[in-house]
């Protein structure tokens, strides 16, 4: 009974339907924080993931597969965000200020400008709709490999094709994809 149950959420969820992300994300809530709290073992980190891990989930619920259970495609999420925050980390040099006697002048802040995000987005913008003019199985495994970082493994599960399959789909994707773009180029700087 709750299979069909949680089906029929997600089905309305999936319409748009707010009451229904609501009961989704309060029936899997708590497994996708301790999922994480397991990982992190730090509250703060687990709370901001699975936040983070619901927000992603909602946006593409329309790409779930509803063959495969909900809750894995929502720890896969989770799995998937908590990697990205590790990698985030990783990327942050921490200056050892105990010397009081060293002055720090001449610190650069190389975060992003105002300017510099709004292009990132605007080109990201379009490199999307250049995705949505691939046929709608190339879309979904661009889609499932690079914005949801997935692992081949991963997609042909979700897919539910052989792994060999997922390889050859997302090579022909990546393909058609750089003809489409190369086409718009030509097209562009053709007078």
């Amino acid at each position: 009974m709750k299979t069909s149950l949680t089906s029929q959420t997600i089905e309305a969820a999936k319409t748009g339907d707010q009451t229904a992300f609501t009961s989704l994300l309060n029936q899997y809530w708590s497994e996708v924080y301790y999922f994480i709290l397991k990982q992190t073992g730090n509250e703060t980190d687990a709370e901001d993931i699975t936040i983070e891990t619901f927000s992603k989930a909602f946006s593409r619920i329309a790409s779930y597969n509803s063959q495969f259970a909900f809750n894995t495609w929502l720890l896969t999420i989770a799995k998937n965000t908590h990697i990205d925050l590790i990698r985030k980390r990783k990327n942050i040099h921490f200056v050892d200020i105990t010397d009081e006697a060293q002055q720090y002048n001449n610190i650069v802040d190389d975060s992003d400008t105002i300017e510099e995000e709004l292009i990132r987005e605007q080109n990201l913008e379009i490199f999307k709709n250049y995705i949505r003019l691939l046929k709608p199985h190339y879309q979904e495994v661009i889609e499932l490999r690079f914005f949801q970082e997935l692992s081949y493994n991963e997609i042909a599960s979700i897919l539910n094709e052989p792994l060999n399959n997922v390889k050859i789909k997302i090579m022909r994707a990546k393909k058609l994809l750089a003809e489409i773009i190369l086409k718009q180029i030509d097209q562009n700087f053709t007078i």
